[in-house]
């Protein structure tokens, strides 16, 4: 599921949005530091940290196309976690 994030509005939708970025300086006088220091070097690939971040606010979504409950049909979704596209989701 993805949300519609380009819709929401500064200072309506959300606050503050944050998306952490090394430079490849940072990386590489790391690995000078442990390679003089001879530490070992591991890496470690999150591919899905969006999807277990927990959200603060009330996030509420329409049900996404192909997925609307036809007993409810004009319900909508309460976001609880993270999810691709959604504003909050680098903080949370």
């Amino acid at each position: 599921m993805v949300a519609q994030g380009f819709t929401q509005q500064p200072g309506l939708d959300f606050f503050d949005t944050f998306s952490p970025v090394i430079k490849m300086t940072t990386i590489r006088l790391i690995l000078i530091i442990s390679l003089h220091f001879k530490w070992d070097i591991q890496q470690l690939d999150v591919k899905n940290a969006f999807l277990h971040g927990l959200i603060d606010e009330n996030i509420f979504m329409q049900q996404p196309r192909g997925f609307i409950d036809p007993t409810y049909p004009n319900h909508v979704c309460h976001i609880r976690k993270a999810i691709y596209s959604l504003r909050q989701a680098p903080r949370a």
